[in-house]
């Protein structure tokens, strides 16, 4: 028997940060804005006849075994794949991961191999498939396997794909799917990948012990956060593209107001070719201080970006984005 998943990682547009619990809950209105995008975290799973667990990750080129689902736990080499086999009392099978991302990228591919495994591992074991539970289980067993608060944004373009705002309120979260054209918005981003791995879950997590105790800048930045992405949401709303960038520049400098390391001398440098060579605005994947960066301009731009980024040792990453969410089958 066999089965493969697969699901996608995202760009976020603005609004990232503030989607971890319980900061949106002190930013009335709070939302975060992203779009799905091509560059998928894949799935296996085959049955065996010896009764035993394999874990393979090719994109690590890690391997783990037990022989019984009650042995695993976070400890050891591929503790995602153990605490999701441990969670979906997996036995008698080969469990095989591949990302398209680069490691640390940004783009949450963490995220989207936790959605991939969850809607794997439920169809494999007969486990509940409704959307909700999956992200439930997505977000708790990630957070359990990087040891601090997770944002909720990247497990939904993971699941439902498109572009689309999540919104961030007292009595739940609510994905709202955006009227936007797929090709309007990729044909003026250039993604490439910086070359130094990003670590969010630090970042994040004391970005948040700050806004918990009390900062008061970081309190401010976020508000400036939310706004940026409110004012973002309508200008993709009314198709105004021009606007659109002057928000993501808005967002970026916002962003670096959070944390010194959000940002670094190589991205500041890819920012100012990008912008040399006809870039509006430009801003870091996810927590910062490395990883993936994208740029964005006018679609006549496009190529001299893309040569600029690549002249000065960016590695540019073909990708679309994506209106299909998680596959099964």
């Amino acid at each position: 028997m066999h089965l493969d998943a697969s699901a996608p990682t995202r760009i976020d547009l603005a609004g990232g940060t503030i989607d971890i619990w319980p900061l949106y809950l002190f930013h009335d209105g709070a939302a975060t804005l992203n779009a799905a995008i091509s560059l998928r975290a894949h799935v296996q799973v085959d049955s065996r006849s010896d009764g035993r667990l394999e874990f393979r990750s090719i994109d690590t080129d890690r391997q783990a075994s037990a022989a019984h689902w009650s042995e695993l736990d976070a400890s050891g080499d591929l503790s995602l794949l153990a605490l999701m086999a441990r969670h979906y009392r997996l036995d008698n099978a080969t469990l095989t991961t591949r990302g398209e991302s680069p490691a640390g990228a940004g783009i949450a591919g963490s995220s989207a191999l936790t959605i991939a495994l969850c809607g794997a591992l439920a169809r494999w074991t007969g486990g509940s498939s409704d959307p909700e539970h999956l992200l439930q289980v997505a977000m708790n067993v990630e957070c359990q396997t990087i040891r601090v608060p997770t944002g909720v944004q990247d497990y939904r373009p993971a699941l439902y794909g498109g572009v689309a705002a999540i919104e961030l309120r007292a009595d739940g979260i609510r994905r709202v799917a955006l009227d936007v054209d797929p090709h309007e918005l990729e044909q003026r981003i250039v993604l490439a990948y910086t070359g130094a791995p990003r670590h969010s879950g630090t970042n994040n997590w004391e970005i948040t012990k700050r806004h918990i105790d009390g900062d008061r800048h970081v309190f401010d930045c976020f508000e400036r956060i939310r706004d940026t992405a409110v004012a973002m949401r309508a200008a993709l709303d009314r198709g105004d593209w021009d606007e659109v960038g002057r928000q993501i520049a808005k967002e970026w400098d916002n962003r670096k107001r959070l944390a010194p390391g959000v940002t670094t001398p190589v991205i500041e440098d890819l920012v100012a070719r990008a912008a040399a060579a006809g870039a509006t605005a430009a801003k870091v994947c996810g927590a910062g201080g490395g990883g993936c960066l994208f740029c964005y301009g006018p679609p006549g731009a496009k190529p001299a970006i893309a040569a600029a980024l690549a002249a000065a040792g960016a590695r540019l990453l073909d990708y679309h984005i994506e209106t299909e969410g998680l596959r099964v089958g």
